[in-house]
């Protein structure tokens, strides 16, 4: 698996470093991304960079390989320019996760279009964007795995969250159809779904919100990142070859939401 090629989306940080830094660990060459646009602060965009830098830095004193790409994977433009990148570099692309995404709460009637713009384009256009640029290379070799991060949000729903949860059950539909179109030319879609995790998001739960929230939860605790990569890594590898259209929620036996 030492020479396969995954291009990891939104991976400076959160689930999406967990995900770049446990692929690295099982033998691929990584493609990095993290949010880079025109229409955003210099300073937001260096502090991207950096947290890009170091992840680029962690898997290399792992001995592994990998590259730094900025790009807002919500546009059409870059998002291909992007996906197009990490196949040139090393000449294929096996793996794509569309992990990029965004959250703001905001109770439904309180949602400006351009909130619901955002939020759908960012979480789920890009992962159209990506997975559409993507098939053009994995389509030649007549392989590939592509893994959308969705949220039990998309499967549920959740008060305070109608359009992350729109742009997260759409990555259901999308993928099972990605699934059936391309599953003859041996390129699975799947889905991972994941619960309360520990993250910069849940952080700002305060300790009533959390502790509400893990009642509701079986294992009687948030997931890591690290829980959330297991699957994708799982996704990705040979043993999940015959897996495909499907959807694995880690979330810690999550009753409801």
């Amino acid at each position: 698996m030492g020479e396969q090629v995954a291009l990891v989306t939104g991976s400076s940080r959160g689930i999406g470093k967990a995900i770049a830094l446990m692929l690295a660990g099982d033998g691929f060459r990584i493609v990095l991304n993290y949010y880079d646009s025109p229409l955003e602060s210099t300073e937001l965009i260096t502090q991207n960079e950096a947290q890009a830098l170091q992840v680029l830095r962690e898997i290399e004193q792992m001995g592994g390989q990998a590259m730094v790409v900025g790009a807002d994977v919500a546009a059409p433009d870059a998002a291909t320019r992007l996906v197009d990148q990490a196949a040139q570099a090393w000449g294929r692309l096996d793996v794509l996760v569309n992990n990029a995404g965004i959250i703001k709460d905001q109770l439904l009637v309180r949602i400006s279009d351009d909130e619901w713009d955002k939020l759908i384009r960012t979480n789920l256009n890009s992962a159209f964007y990506c997975t559409r640029a993507a098939l053009k290379h994995m389509v030649k070799k007549r392989q590939g795995r592509i893994v959308n991060i969705s949220s039990v949000v998309g499967l549920g729903g959740n008060i305070g969250q109608a359009h992350y949860a729109a742009s997260k059950s759409g990555l259901l539909g999308f993928s099972r159809t990605v699934a059936k179109e391309y599953g003859s030319r041996g390129i699975t879609c799947n889905v991972v779904a994941p619960g309360y995790i520990q993250s910069d998001m849940t952080a700002q739960l305060n300790a009533e919100r959390t502790a509400r929230i893990l009642e509701e939860v079986s294992l009687r605790r948030m997931g890591t990142v690290e829980d959330v990569a297991g699957a994708v890594s799982f996704l990705v590898s040979d043993r999940a070859s015959y897996i495909t259209g499907q959807v694995i929620q880690v979330d810690g036996g999550l009753a409801s939401l």
